[in-house]
């Protein structure tokens, strides 16, 4: 029996058993040897040649996978947003490459992946859908771009990403796993657990640990469980845009809204756009910087005064040792204190060591050692 066919078989036999407490332990094995056994597969895929990603080079201060299936708009919005020029047209599959275009907003560089788009059976390499997904696993936001008439077609995009280990909106399980040389699988938890101790030793068994110390800390389910086990998912938040929006019919604007709260999307945190129009865009920007948590830096430079045209742009929550890392140079090794005027200051010009963590807009003057 080939891998594929093993594959089908273990999902088969997942659909098939009756979820309840005495088979839990059961489809815990069967759902970690299933994820094994695709990781198998793609490491075969990858070795043949039929595995690989388009290589694009990350560029600026962080970078967004937009994502939507063939004609929704991607290429259009892209132009609208930056100085790239996608080819585009009214059939499908007209991206056929990954375009990158640079979005400037707020003195930031913000890299846009226009990535061809996605169709069911991405995740198992129909369509080129392997090396979609692979520039979209290395993105720092995941901008799903629909149509208002097909709304539906989300459920299938978040589908295909979580099949190729991409996790959105939600934080890394807090699941560690250690090996160790004897004793067994121990358990240990600082929560109650939600699975008893043999499903959670039946997993680890099927990723090949038979002496292992694990620690959680939330009440996890069997899928849970297993993506902390295994190590290789990246979790990227998202949001939503629907474009063609000057299309909508007021009446069935309504039913748009509803379509998107049954997939627990919130109309009013939702940005409607015409990229065709260039409406909406204006909301959009905005809606990306926040949801990057990005931060401007002013430069107070020695002789020129605050450049507040170039900003040095940061995560929020970075300290001052990491704007001396985005400078680059010796700056870290030779910071001898900073000045900090702004919202992260208590008074202007604070003295700070590198620890200080900065806020939007400071003002930051590095003094270093001779």
């Amino acid at each position: 029996m080939g891998l594929e066919e093993e594959i089908e078989e273990i999902r088969e036999e997942i659909r098939t058993t009756p979820y309840n407490k005495s088979t839990e332990a059961h489809i815990g094995r069967l759902k970690a040897k299933l994820a094994e056994k695709k990781e198998e597969l793609e490491r075969r895929q990858q070795s043949s040649g039929g595995g690989g990603g388009y290589a694009v080079e990350k560029h600026g201060d962080a970078t967004v996978a937009l994502v939507g299936f063939p004609s929704v708009g991607k290429s259009t919005l892209l132009n609208a947003l930056t100085n790239a020029e996608s080819e585009t047209g009214s059939y499908e599959f007209t991206t056929l490459d990954v375009n990158p275009g640079m979005l400037q907003y707020n003195g930031a560089n913000v890299q846009l992946l226009d990535v061809p788009g996605l169709i069911e059976g991405a995740a198992a390499g129909r369509g080129g859908g392997k090396a979609v997904l692979s520039v979209v696993r290395s993105a720092d936001l995941v901008l799903f771009l629909l149509s208002p008439f097909e709304i539906q077609q989300y459920d299938r995009l978040r589908e295909e990403l979580r099949a190729n280990k991409v996790r959105l909106d939600r934080e890394p399980p807090r699941v560690s796993v250690t090996r160790k040389g004897k004793g067994g699988i121990e358990v240990t938890a600082s929560v109650d657990l939600a699975l008893d101790e043999e499903t959670i030793k039946g997993v680890l068994r099927e990723n090949g640990y038979v002496n292992a110390d694990v620690t959680i800390g939330e009440r996890v389910g069997v899928d849970r469980l297993i993506d902390g086990v295994m190590d290789n998912r990246e979790y990227i938040p998202s949001i939503v845009a629907v474009n063609k929006a000057d299309l909508i019919d007021p009446s069935y604007l309504d039913t748009v809204n509803e379509e998107l709260r049954e997939r627990d999307l919130d109309p009013d945190e939702v940005t409607f756009i015409s990229a065709e129009e260039r409406k909406g865009l204006d909301a959009l920007k905005r809606r990306l910087w926040d949801e990057l948590g990005l931060i401007r830096v002013y430069m107070d430079k020695p002789g020129r005064g605050v450049d507040r045209e170039e900003p040095l742009v940061l995560r929020a929550g970075s300290t001052v040792e990491a704007a001396c890392r985005k400078l680059g140079g010796r700056f870290r090794e030779r910071l001898r204190f900073a000045r900090v005027t702004g919202p992260s200051a208590d008074h202007e010009r604070q003295q700070v060591g590198d620890d200080h963590v900065l806020e939007d807009e400071d003002v930051l003057k590095i003094v270093l050692r001779r």
